[in-house]
């Protein structure tokens, strides 16, 4: 059968990266997941003075983003890649509501996609790839075969992400996990580089009311007819 490059984007805290962990586990695909990309160079940034919750220098950080080295390792145990930032481990460190506070900021630079859409790109050119995002069916892969746009209420994925951040032991409140959850939305969809719009060629998937299973089976079905299409074609 032939290969063909999944692109998952949508809102944030929908399940992309549980769909596309799911999908690529059972295609036998590499899953790529670039939000980690994204929060491992704000943690970076955070690390290095260049951010916080009221300043961002801009220009002194851009100085550094070259020295930034990132690399999924995969972990045999958990069944799938974490992110390693120059040479360490940081998959917990980025998943924290700090870091999900000022991604979409660093997320918004124009130097900060370049670097990493290309980094993408690169990983994806020999397709049997899932990779998930904002602009993945728009920008880094705007021929793959198969584009999901995950989409859910604010409320819902509000919920999810909470329950998400209590399981692991994080101290938040509802409230600033929907506040977070609105104004993340509201910086992808308007920033100037690569806004996160759904590509016209998208499947929409509004996950609000669907269980796991329910949403998989859809996805993998999908996936399954047009990998049979693209290999029947050629």
């Amino acid at each position: 059968m032939k290969k063909i490059t999944i692109a998952v984007d949508g809102y944030s805290s929908t399940g992309k990266s549980t769909i596309a962990k799911q999908l690529a586990k059972a295609l036998e695909y590499v899953y790529v997941d670039t939000g980690a990309m994204y929060r491992a160079v704000t943690l970076f940034a955070m690390q290095g003075g260049f951010i916080d919750a009221d300043t961002f220098k801009v220009q002194a950080f851009l100085k550094v983003l070259p020295t930034i080295r990132l690399k999924f390792v995969y972990n045999e145990a958990l069944g799938f890649a974490e992110m390693h930032l120059n040479g360490k481990n940081v998959e917990k460190e980025i998943r924290t509501m700090e870091v999900s506070r000022l991604v979409s900021k660093i997320a918004a630079i124009s130097e900060v996609r370049q670097l990493l859409v290309a980094q993408q790109q690169k990983m994806g050119k020999d397709k049997g790839i899932v990779m998930d995002g904002r602009d993945i069916g728009t920008v880094v892969f705007p021929d793959a075969e198969l584009k999901l746009f995950m989409t859910a209420s604010p409320e819902k994925r509000a919920t999810r992400r909470y329950k998400e951040l209590l399981e692991r032991g994080d101290k938040v409140q509802y409230e600033e996990v929907l506040k977070n959850v609105q104004e993340r939305d509201h910086i992808d969809s308007t920033r100037k580089d690569s806004p996160l719009t759904k590509a016209t060629d998208a499947i929409v998937f509004d996950n609000s009311d669907m269980g796991l299973d329910e949403q998989f089976d859809r996805v993998y079905d999908y996936a399954k007819r047009i990998i049979k299409k693209v290999t029947d074609d050629h």
